[in-house]
C-alpha cells in the first residue's frame, strides 16, 4: 500500500507487478507493470517526499527495479534496474525517508546491497555487505533514523545525528544487525542472534518514536516468532518467543506506533499481537482473510 493508502501493489509469480487503485471498499485495476524475467517476490513503495511515485521490485531474476511513474495516467517505466546480486533477490526495504533515498535488498547470494540515490536522482551509488548470510539472505529491515531514547534523553540527544542500521534474517537460521561506521557496513552484533533452529523468513524492525529500546521481530520456518530488543547502545540484544504457531511463520510486520505486531503464518492466519505492561505479549485478535 503506497503512503496515502490509495493505491496497492503486488508481485506475483508470473513475473508482473499490479498497481490497483483503492477507495472505500472499491477497487480498480490500474496498470500491469513487466520486467522481471522471473517470479516477483517483493514490491516496496518509497516516501512521497522524494517526488512522483516510485516503487521498488525485487525478483528471482537477481534484479531490482525502480520503476517511476510516467506524465501519462497510469503509466510507469523504469528509472532504473540493479543487476549486482547473481542469485535471486528475496528481499528490498527503503530506508527511512530522513536518511534520504536509499534502497537495501538482500539475495540467496548471500550478499547485502545498499543502493543510495545521488543528488541529481539519475546516478546511485552502491555499498555491499559481502556475505552477510553466506547461505543466503531472506529479508532486510531498516532501523529508525533516531537513536532510541532520542526524545526522552537530554536536550543535547535531540540533535544527534541519525543512525543507519540493518537487521538480516538468512538461511543460517540468524538474526544479524548491521550498522554504517564511517563509510563501511559492519556487524552491530556479537554473536549472530540465534534462537531459531530453521530459516529466519522475515525480519521487521520497529519504529521506536525516540523511546530508549531497539525492538527486531523475527518470523521463522521453524513456526516461531522471536521479539528482539537491546536498550542502550553497546548493550547485547536479548530475545524470547513470542509464539509457537505450529506452522512456517512468513511475514511480521509492525504497526506505526510500533507496538501492535502482525503475524502472517503458514496456515493462512493473519494474528495480531501487543506486548502488556507486564511485558507479556497476548494475541489481541485475529484478522479474517
Amino acid at each position: 500500500m503506497d503512503y496515502y493508502g490509495k493505491r496497492l501493489a503486488t508481485a506475483s509469480s508470473d513475473s508482473t507487478i499490479k498497481i490497483v487503485g483503492v477507495s472505500g471498499g472499491s477497487h480498480q485495476h490500474l496498470a500491469t507493470l513487466t520486467g522481471h524475467l522471473g517470479p516477483v517476490w517483493q514490491v516496496a513503495w518509497a516516501h512521497p517526499k522524494f517526488g512522483p511515485s516510485l516503487l521498488a521490485s525485487c525478483g528471482n531474476d537477481g534484479r531490482v527495479i525502480i520503476w517511476k511513474e510516467g506524465t501519462k495516467p497510469d503509466e510507469w517505466v523504469q528509472s532504473h534496474v540493479f543487476t549486482d546480486h547473481k542469485s535471486s533477490v528475496n528481499s528490498i526495504s527503503w530506508a527511512p525517508h530522513e536518511l534520504g533515498l536509499c534502497l537495501a535488498s538482500g539475495s540467496s547470494d548471500g550478499n547485502i546491497s545498499v543502493f543510495t540515490a545521488r543528488q541529481d536522482g539519475l546516478t546511485w551509488d552502491t555499498a555491499h555487505i559481502d556475505q552477510a548470510h553466506p547461505v543466503g539472505v531472506t529479508s532486510v529491515s531498516w532501523a529508525p533514523a533516531l537513536q532510541p531514547g532520542s526524545l526522552v534523553g537530554p536536550a543535547s540527544a535531540i540533535s544527534a545525528e541519525y543512525v543507519q542500521k540493518l537487521a538480516s534474517g538468512g538461511c543460517d537460521n540468524t538474526v544479524k544487525i548491521w550498522k554504517l561506521y564511517n563509510g563501511s557496513w559492519k556487524m552491530d552484533c556479537f554473536p549472530a542472534l540465534k534462537l531459531h533452529s530453521d530459516w529466519v523468513r522475515d525480519v521487521s524492525w520497529a519504529p521506536n518514536l525516540g523511546l530508549p529500546k531497539s525492538t527486531v521481530a523475527s518470523a521463522s520456518q521453524d513456526g516461531t516468532v522471536v521479539i528482539w530488543t537491546v536498550g542502550k547502545e553497546g548493550d547485547q540484544w536479548e530475545g524470547r518467543v513470542l509464539n509457537d504457531f505450529k506452522t512456517p511463520v512468513w511475514r511480521v510486520s509492525w504497526s506505526q506506533t510500533g507496538n501492535v505486531l502482525a503475524v502472517s503464518d503458514g496456515g493462512n492466519n493473519v494474528s495480531l499481537w501487543k506486548e502488556a505492561v507486564d511485558g507479556e505479549w497476548q494475541q489481541v485478535t485475529t484478522v479474517d482473510s
